[in-house]
């Protein structure tokens, strides 16, 4: 009977320590994948940004010499990715591919322009920056015209500042979520062994003596819960690099190192402090108050 009753207490124990785990291993898991994108949240911004064409388009009249030279003029710039020179040729096979109809057929010659498409860097997609470049062009006599959408960088500017705001906010409340969520499993766990605390007490054991086991327990399950947490992570960020190998997710490894250093620590932090508080209201506790 008392050997069926020992296993009846160790499934319940273990079953006890298994969901708090999983309940740690979540709450990480999430704020670990938050931490991530809050991470990798400009080097996205910076990839939608080089997306943006500024198109410099030439006169007929312009020399081959002139055409060469500012293209590797642009292509050694600080604020050029790269850059592309684009033939009326080539211009007119990608419309009558986009399209599915050759309009050289209706009008009888081709009236597009030779042209260089310039990809900038990230940093230099701004309202501010485009109008300096654009100016620094316009000298040229053989540049007919410089276009690009003025628009949609200030409304992808504007979206950048408003996301990056919310994503701080949302990850700030998403902590103090995840700490109070992590203190609730920790303090249920205690509060079952509650009559446990207080006999030890009554029989002389003292507050640090009582207090040692418990947290000792609560930072080896959240250990457990942050690696694997971690794993979670590691399974979500290999997942999305061969996704969208363009934005490089694993170069920044100093980053992603600390941040799951973090996500390790804060397993063991939050479980310890939550143990050492909940174990010290018990222990303050009168035994009456044990029941309610």
């Amino acid at each position: 009977m008392a050997s069926s009753f020992d296993k009846y207490q160790k499934r319940k124990l273990i079953s006890s320590y298994v969901s708090v785990v999983i309940s740690i291993a979540l709450v990480l898991f999430l704020l670990g994948c938050l931490g991530l994108l809050v991470i990798n949240s400009k080097k996205v911004a910076d990839h939608f940004k080089e997306q943006v064409v500024m198109t410099i388009y030439l006169n007929d009249t312009a020399k081959e010499v002139e055409v060469n030279q500012l293209n590797k003029s642009l292509a050694m710039a600080d604020y050029t990715k790269d850059a592309v020179y684009v033939s009326k040729e080539e211009a007119a096979e990608y419309m009558k591919a986009e399209t599915g109809e050759d309009f050289m057929d209706f009008v009888g010659y081709n009236p597009l322009k030779n042209s260089i498409d310039v990809h900038l860097k990230a940093d230099f997609v701004t309202t501010e920056q485009l109008s300096e470049i654009t100016e620094s062009l316009s000298n040229k006599t053989f540049i007919e015209e410089i276009r690009y959408d003025n628009d949609l960088v200030e409304l992808m500017n504007d979206n950048v500042k408003k996301i990056t705001f919310w994503v701080l906010i949302i990850s700030g409340l998403f902590t103090l979520i995840a700490v109070l969520l992590i203190n609730s499993s920790i303090r249920l766990a205690v509060y079952s062994k509650r009559f446990i605390i207080k006999t030890m007490q009554m029989v002389g054991a003292t507050k640090r003596f009582i207090r040692r086991p418990f947290v000792w327990k609560s930072v080896q399950l959240g250990i457990v819960g942050a690696l694997v947490a971690m794993a979670g992570m590691a399974v979500v960020l290999y997942y999305l690099d061969i996704s969208f190998p363009e934005l490089e997710l694993l170069t920044n490894t100093v980053l992603i190192a600390a941040l799951f250093a973090g996500i390790f620590l804060l397993g063991i932090l939050i479980t310890w402090i939550s143990t050492f508080i909940a174990t010290q209201r018990f222990l303050n506790l009168k035994t009456d108050h044990l029941y309610y």
